[in-house]
């Protein structure tokens, strides 16, 4: 396929390209945690991201200002705290980027239901939806261990703060219904941020995705 050919489809599932590239960051962070220069591009991968996110609710039946004023000030904030500002910057920053992952996983959603139809890029749309739900909680967690410090433990280093790559690890297992991990909460607020998540996790899986699974089982019978 020519690049020509590659940015029309992305540009047709942008849902793909953000589901593609918080992959790609789920093997790369482990990359860039661990040093100073590794930290700056985290920082450049998750403007990125950010992008991506706000381009996928740009297609998605949502009001694209409220987006705006969800991404402007998370940037200004992220940016802030990681030049060395105080810590309420970077928790007003992951409280806004939460919001925002969840606004656009809520206009994905939105976009899936809205018809009976199910489609290629609704079924990207149903992988991207449960990564934008992760990364969301992800981000909750994060602002969670500041603000109340002592909030996940692990069997390595349990006193030490979680880092990025081990609340993402717990999102995505909480999530997913796998619970296989060993960082845990232990504060009241971190405990129920999990419930909320496993909540979500449960509902995402028997509204969305079994309506996509079942609509599609229709669709093959009808065609044969």
């Amino acid at each position: 396929m020519t690049a020509a050919g590659v940015f029309t489809s992305l540009r047709r599932h942008p849902s793909g390209a953000l589901l593609a590239v918080q992959l790609l960051g789920v093997l790369l962070y482990p990359l860039m945690e661990e040093t100073g220069a590794g930290r700056v591009v985290f920082n450049a991968f998750g403007v990125l991201v950010l992008a991506l996110v706000l381009w996928v609710v740009v297609r998605s039946p949502t009001a694209n200002w409220i987006a705006g004023l969800l991404a402007a000030p998370a940037v200004v904030f992220s940016m802030l705290g990681a030049w060395g500002g105080p810590p309420q910057w970077l928790v007003w920053a992951q409280l806004l980027e939460s919001a925002l992952y969840f606004y656009a996983a809520g206009g994905l959603i939105a976009y899936m239901l809205g018809d009976h139809q199910v489609t290629a890029d609704e079924l990207v749309a149903a992988g991207a939806t449960f990564t934008l739900l992760a990364w969301g909680f992800a981000f909750a967690y994060s602002a969670c261990q500041i603000l109340a410090p002592g909030s996940f433990v692990a069997a390595v280093d349990p006193q030490a703060a979680r880092s990025w790559m081990e609340l993402l690890f717990l999102s995505f297992t909480t999530l997913s219904g796998v619970g296989l991990g060993d960082v845990l909460p232990i504060r009241p607020w971190a405990r129920a941020l999990v419930m909320l998540e496993e909540f979500a996790g449960v509902m995402y899986i028997a509204l969305v995705v079994s309506r996509l699974i079942g609509l599609t089982i229709v669709r093959s019978e009808r065609g044969g």
